[in-house]
């Protein structure tokens, strides 16, 4: 299997380092063969509009900062516009369309041109990353479904607390935008190799999110699925209940529970749905030669967000394996928090269940938090190999990617990477530029020299 070694790279730090200079850069530091950017452009905004840069995750990541500053600073507002001008005509009659050009795209839109262009002639891959699930698609943080294409929880409602935007993965209108997108970007940048689509799953951030998706497009293909609307509903409301009543006792057994179990077909056949969706939709714009590359949550919370990577392995190229560790603290916080009044023995039985220790777990919940810049990540480096490994023994012949995030300190980072290569032999991407110190670019350059 081919060694990777990929980083990505957002389009506002091609705009503030400049294109030769950052690759310049990589190059000199990393034995990088491949790097991602996005099909936006980006610039600072007053505080309050537009969007934090670094994300803040539902509030628990403010304690983030970039380890290379935009427009002089760690921390900022921002606003963005697309890097291109997309072909209307692919999005006629559809219901999400994307944002048209503006000055910001005819100022700076080029230059994610100029950064493909210069990419390929250095030898390296280039893919371009969207969201899967979020219009416009371009980035995390700006766009999201119409409200009757939001996912729903077993109560019909959306979910109050959310970290992604996700619309439903049954909503044919997500799937249309999404379709007509890639292959919209694949005339406007032919010389990528590939697209990356993140979140192509229900993100189980919250315990709430675990439950998902009783909209009424993804009802409708429960029914084509043979599944009985009803039972599973009352199934899912009442272990949704009780586990918010304080019953922690139930957590061991989730993953296994009637109601999870149908749920995760459900979730698993409009995932794979989905992929197969986009793959045909490149393939009909005359890009079949481009790789279609997910980035999904790693096992067992891949049970919950219904990623199954031996189920997404004939419509993809590679599968790229999250490995974003500052956020597994996080997710295990909020939904420990959920279930009131048990909530350390939810925090240990969670730790256990999602396999993210290596020994015994903390004996309370004090122990799980965001991160801060500084600190190493609490979760076992063990248990990052043994989700890679299950992600590898379950695709089979279609390669894993272990997606590792760069937030934290040089030497966490170190760790975390190096654990990463091993568990994939020799197949990463990094997560993001923007946490990329100098020290940490050279980390990249020992780790995949091995």
């Amino acid at each position: 299997m081919s060694r990777l070694a990929g980083i990505t790279v957002m389009p506002e730090y091609i705009q503030t380092e400049g294109v030769e200079g950052l690759l310049d850069n990589i190059e000199r530091r990393t034995r990088a063969t491949a790097v991602a950017t996005s099909p936006y452009v980006m610039a600072p905004a007053s505080r309050g509009e537009g969007s934090r840069e670094p994300p803040i995750d539902a509030g628990a990541g403010s304690v983030r900062l970039l380890d290379r500053p935009l427009w002089g600073r760690r921390e900022l507002f921002v606003r963005t516009a697309p890097s291109f001008a997309p072909e209307m005509g692919r999005y006629a009659g559809l219901r999400y369309q994307p944002p048209p050009p503006n000055g910001l795209t005819a100022s700076e839109g080029r230059l994610v041109d100029d950064f493909v262009a210069s990419a390929k002639r250095r030898g390296l891959k280039v893919y371009l990353q969207i969201q899967a699930a979020i219009p416009p698609g371009y980035r995390v943080q700006f766009g999201g479904p119409q409200d009757d294409d939001a996912p729903r929880m077993p109560d019909r409602r959306i979910p109050p607390r959310r970290v992604d935007k996700n619309g439903s993965l049954a909503s044919p209108h997500i799937l249309a935008y999404g379709a007509a997108l890639l292959a919209d970007l694949a005339i406007a940048y032919p010389q990528v190799d590939g697209f990356r689509v993140d979140w192509p799953e229900y993100p189980p951030y919250t315990l709430d999110d675990w439950f998902l998706d009783f909209s009424a497009p993804a009802m409708a293909v429960a029914r084509d699925l043979g599944i009985d609307e009803e039972p599973l509903w009352y199934d899912a409301q009442t272990l949704k209940e009780n586990l918010h009543r304080g019953a922690a006792s139930l957590i061991p057994t989730v993953l296994t529970h009637p109601a999870m179990c149908t749920l995760g077909r459900l979730k698993t056949h409009l995932v794979s749905n989905l992929l197969a969706r986009y793959r045909r939709a490149l393939d009909e714009a005359g890009a079949a030669d481009k790789e279609l590359v997910p980035n999904a949550f790693p096992h067992p919370w891949s049970l919950l967000s219904g990623f199954d990577c031996a189920q997404a392995a004939p419509h993809v190229s590679s599968i790229s394996i999250k490995l974003y560790t500052m956020h597994w603290p996080m997710m295990l916080r909020f939904a420990a928090e959920a279930v009131k009044g048990a909530e350390d023995e939810a925090a240990r039985n969670l730790a256990q269940l999602l396999d993210l220790v290596d020994g015994k777990p903390p004996p309370t919940l004090a122990a799980w938090r965001y991160p801060e810049p500084d600190e190493p990540h609490p979760v076992g480096l063990a248990a990052q190999k043994r989700k890679i490994a299950a992600a590898r023994q379950a695709a089979g012949a279609t390669p894993i990617n272990a997606l590792a995030h760069s937030y934290g300190p040089p030497q966490d980072f170190r760790r975390r990477l190096q654990a990463a290569w091993d568990a994939s032999g020799g197949r990463v991407w990094i997560n993001r530029y923007g946490y990329l110190s100098d020290a940490k670019l050279d980390v990249i350059g020992d780790v995949t020299s091995q």
